[in-house]
């Protein structure tokens, strides 16, 4: 007599005990979902902050022998 089959048979027979999870499997998904939403609140409260706090720069193109000295808001404008 072979001891094979016997210890095959034991280890088919011994069933292993599941984790259960402590909520439904939707409910993680869910809770993934709202923390994503959160997130991106975040971010999209902070949207166009950066052009709010900027200041016009005056840039005085006029050289030297120029008679008027007036300046502009745009550093890109040309006379």
């Amino acid at each position: 007599m072979s001891l094979t089959p016997t210890v095959v048979s034991l280890a088919a027979a011994r069933t292993e005990e599941l984790r259960v999870l402590p909520m439904p499997a939707w409910a993680f998904g869910a809770i993934a979902f709202a923390a994503f939403m959160v997130l991106l609140g975040v971010l999209w409260s902070f949207r166009n902050t950066a052009a709010k706090h900027v200041r016009p720069i005056m840039v005085n193109r006029d050289g030297p022998g120029d008679s008027g000295s007036q300046g502009t808001t745009d550093p890109g404008a040309h006379h």
